[in-house]
C-alpha cells in the first residue's frame, strides 16, 4: 500500500512562534506578512520572514505568507512589490485572496487560494486549478462528502482546517464586522462580531433569548477524523491561531504531529526528528470546547452561549457555594493561579482543598469580582488555565534533529571528514595532520568515535555509529572538536542550499468562469480584478458594492435551539421572523431550508 504524504501547517505569529512550531513537528508554517494579511496584527517583517524560512528548508519545511486582504488599486502596485520581496526571502508560497493580483507581474512562485475565496464546491475549486493556483483551501463547513466530491473533480492540493477558532459566517462571506464597525474582515480588520452578545426578538418584538453569546461557535477539533481526512484526498491539515502565543502553538503541534506519527502508511512533507511530547493536550491552553463542525453531520450544540472565552477543560460541576468559595464534585488538583470558569463568570484559584472527591475551591474576594447569583449547583467547571502545565511548556525547548552518518577517512595529507544527512546531503573537508601512531589504540579509536559524535547545539542527530577507516592514530580532541565543528557549520549551509522551491504553474487569464452574474459577494475590489473576471467571461452586475446580506452561515441558531421544524420535528417553536439585536442595530434572520443555511440581513430598524 502507498503512503500518503501528508503535510502538518502551524501558524506562526512571528519568527519565534515559527522555528517553535517547525521544532514541535510541523511541515510548514504561514505566517503574515508585513501588510495586507487577513490578521492586520500579525505582520512580520521581510528580514523575520527570511530568517524563519532559512531555518525551516534545513529541514525540508516550507513558508507560507498570507497576502490575503482585498487591494484597492492604490494598493496592487505595492502588494506586487511585497510578493517579489516575499519571493526574494525565501517564501514557498503566497496566500492569496484578491484575483487582481494575477494581473500584476507576479514572481515565479506558488499561489494558495485562501479560504477567503469561498472554496466550498467542486466547480470552483477546479476553476482555481485550471487559473493557476496550487493549493486551495477549503472551507471550514465542508462534510467528508463534499471533500471527496472535491477532490475526484480535481488534482489541486487540498489544505483543510483541523483545529483552531471557526468563523461562523462562510469565510469571505462576512460583512457584518465592515457594515456595523466600518472594519472589513475581507481587509485584515474584523471586529469579530460573532463573539458578541446578541438579544434574539421574535416576530411581535418579544425577546426570546437575552445578552447571549448565540454566534460564537466552538473551537474545531478534528483530531479523531485525520486518517479519514487523508483518505478523502486531503494533503495539507492546517491549525488556525495567527494570533496564538508559543505556549499554544507548541502545544497544539505537539499534539497533531504525535497523531500523524501513529498512523499507518503517512508519511511526512519534511525531513528531522522531533521528540514526542507526551503531555499535550488541546484542552490545556486556548480551548472553547470542541466540535468537528459539518464533517459528518449537523449537530449541537456548537456554540457556547455564555462566553466567548477560553473555556478550558471540564474538572467537575458545582455541588456547593460558599461566601468566596465553590464546591466541585472532582478530585481534580487544582492549583493557586489556575484559572476557572463556570458558565460567564471566571476567577483564579486562590487556594483549594481536596476531601472525599471533592474540592473545594476559594477565590481571593479583594481581587474577583465574582457575581455568586451567577452560580448554580449543577453547573459544569471548567478550568481554562492550568498554571503548572503552562510553565512546562515555557520552558520545553524541543528541537528538530537531522539523522546523519558520520565516516573519517585517510588521504595522502591526512585525513578526510565526512557528514551525510539520510536524504543524500553530503559535507567533507580533508585536513592535512601528522599521523602519529597511537600507544594506547583502544583508547585513541574511542575517543574519535566519541569526540566527533558530540553533535550538541547543531541541527543533527547520528542515526548510527561514527565510522573510522583509518589506521590507529593518534589525534588530540581539540583537532577533532574543530574538524567537527567545521565539517557540520557547512553541512548546515548545504542543507539551505540544495532546499528546491516548487515552481508555480502558469497563470491561465481566460478560464472560464461559470459561476453568473457577479455581485458584492465576488469581493471585486479594484480594477485588476475586475479585469481578470471578465478575461473568464464572467459578468459583473451593475452594483458589486451594495451589501445584502451581512452574513451567510451554515450554523443555524433555529437548530441550536432545538427550534427547526424541519431536522427536528420541532412544534413548540417562535413566531417568525426572528431578529438579532446589537445595541440600537437590529437584523432580520432568514433561513434558507432548501441550503440548510441560515442568513443575517442587512441592518434594519424593528417596528411593533
Amino acid at each position: 500500500m502507498c503512503k500518503h504524504c501528508i503535510e502538518l501547517l502551524a501558524p506562526a505569529k512571528n519568527v519565534e512562534v515559527g522555528m517553535a512550531a517547525i521544532n514541535s513537528g510541523a511541515d510548514a508554517v504561514y505566517i503574515g506578512a508585513p501588510q495586507f494579511g487577513a490578521r492586520a496584527a500579525a505582520g512580520n517583517s521581510i528580514e523575520d520572514i527570511a530568517r524563519l524560512a532559512s531555518y525551516a528548508h534545513k529541514f525540508n519545511c516550507r513558508v507560507l505568507a498570507t497576502l490575503n486582504t482585498l487591494l484597492t488599486n492604490e494598493e496592487l502596485p505595492a502588494a506586487n512589490i511585497l510578493a517579489w520581496q516575499l519571493y526574494e526571502a525565501g517564501a514557498d508560497a503566497l496566500i492569496i485572496q484578491d484575483m487582481g493580483l494575477l494581473e500584476t507581474d507576479l514572481p515565479p512562485i506558488r499561489l494558495h487560494a485562501s479560504t477567503q475565496c469561498n472554496n466550498r464546491t467542486a466547480e470552483h475549486v477546479r476553476w482555481l486549478k485550471d487559473v493557476g493556483f496550487s493549493r486551495a483551501v477549503l472551507a471550514r463547513e465542508l462534510s467528508i462528502e463534499q471533500i471527496r466530491e472535491i477532490r475526484s473533480a480535481t488534482s489541486i492540493e487540498l489544505e483543510v482546517f483541523i483545529h483552531g477558532a471557526l468563523c461562523v459566517s462562510y469565510s469571505g462571506q462576512c460583512y457584518m464586522s465592515e457594515c456595523l464597525r466600518k472594519r472589513s474582515a475581507n481587509r485584515g480588520e474584523c471586529a469579530q462580531m460573532c463573539r458578541l452578545p446578541y438579544d434574539v426578538l421574535d416576530a411581535d418584538g418579544k425577546e426570546l433569548i437575552h445578552g447571549k453569546h448565540v454566534l460564537s461557535l466552538f473551537d474545531l477539533d478534528r483530531s479523531a477524523y485525520l486518517k479519514e481526512l487523508i483518505d478523502a484526498g486531503v494533503t495539507t491539515f492546517k491549525i488556525e491561531g495567527r494570533l496564538k502565543d508559543e505556549n499554544y502553538v507548541k502545544n497544539i503541534v505537539s499534539y497533531y504531529h504525535n497523531i500523524l506519527q501513529s498512523l499507518d502508511n503517512v508519511s511526512r512533507t519534511s525531513f528531522g526528528q522531533t521528540d514526542i511530547w507526551t503531555l499535550a493536550n488541546p484542552e490545556k491552553t486556548f480551548h472553547r470546547s470542541a466540535t468537528d463542525y459539518f464533517l459528518h453531520q449537523r449537530s449541537r450544540p456548537m456554540a457556547n452561549l455564555d462566553t466567548p472565552k477560553s473555556t478550558g477543560e471540564k474538572v467537575g460541576t458545582v455541588i456547593g457555594i460558599g461566601q468566596n468559595s465553590v464546591t466541585i464534585s472532582s478530585p481534580a488538583t487544582l492549583n493557586a493561579g489556575d484559572g476557572i470558569c463556570i458558565g460567564s463568570e471566571g476567577f483564579q484559584v486562590y487556594a483549594s482543598d481536596v476531601k472525599d472527591d471533592k474540592t473545594v475551591v476559594l477565590w481571593d474576594k479583594a481581587h474577583s469580582d465574582i457575581d455568586r447569583r451567577k452560580l448554580h449547583i449543577g453547573q459544569v467547571v471548567f478550568r481554562n488555565f492550568d498554571k503548572s502545565f503552562n510553565e512546562q511548556l515555557t520552558h520545553l525547548r524541543q528541537q528538530r534533529k537531522l539523522p546523519i552518518s558520520i565516516e573519517l577517512n585517510e588521504d595522502d595529507n591526512g585525513f578526510c571528514l565526512i557528514m551525510e544527512t539520510a536524504n543524500g546531503i553530503k559535507a567533507q573537508e580533508s585536513f592535512t595532520y601528522p599521523k602519529q601512531p597511537a600507544t594506547n589504540i583502544e583508547k585513541a579509536r574511542q575517543t574519535i568515535i566519541t569526540q566527533l559524535g558530540k553533535l550538541g547545539d547543531t541541527i543533527f542527530v547520528l542515526s548510527e555509529p561514527v565510522k573510522v577507516d583509518t589506521d590507529n592514530w593518534f589525534i588530540p580532541i581539540s583537532v577533532l572538536n574543530e574538524w567537527r565543528r567545521k565539517v557540520a557549520s557547512k553541512l548546515d549551509e548545504l542543507c539551505s542550499k540544495h532546499y528546491l522551491r516548487q515552481p508555480q504553474q502558469a497563470i491561465n487569464h481566460a478560464c472560464y468562469y461559470s459561476e453568473q452574474p457577479l455581485d458584492y459577494q465576488a469581493n471585486i475590489h479594484n480594477d485588476k480584478a475586475a479585469e481578470f473576471y471578465l478575461q473568464c467571461g464572467a459578468v459583473i452586475g451593475k452594483d458589486t458594492t451594495t451589501v445584502t446580506e451581512l452574513m451567510r452561515c451554515r450554523y443555524c441558531l433555529k437548530y441550536e435551539m432545538g427550534w427547526c421544524k424541519n431536522k427536528q420535528r420541532a412544534t413548540d417553536t417562535p413566531k417568525e421572523p426572528l431578529y438579532l439585536r446589537l445595541g440600537k442595530d437590529i437584523m432580520p434572520l432568514q433561513f434558507d431550508c432548501k441550503r440548510c443555511e441560515m442568513v443575517i440581513k442587512k441592518d434594519m430598524r424593528y417596528e411593533n
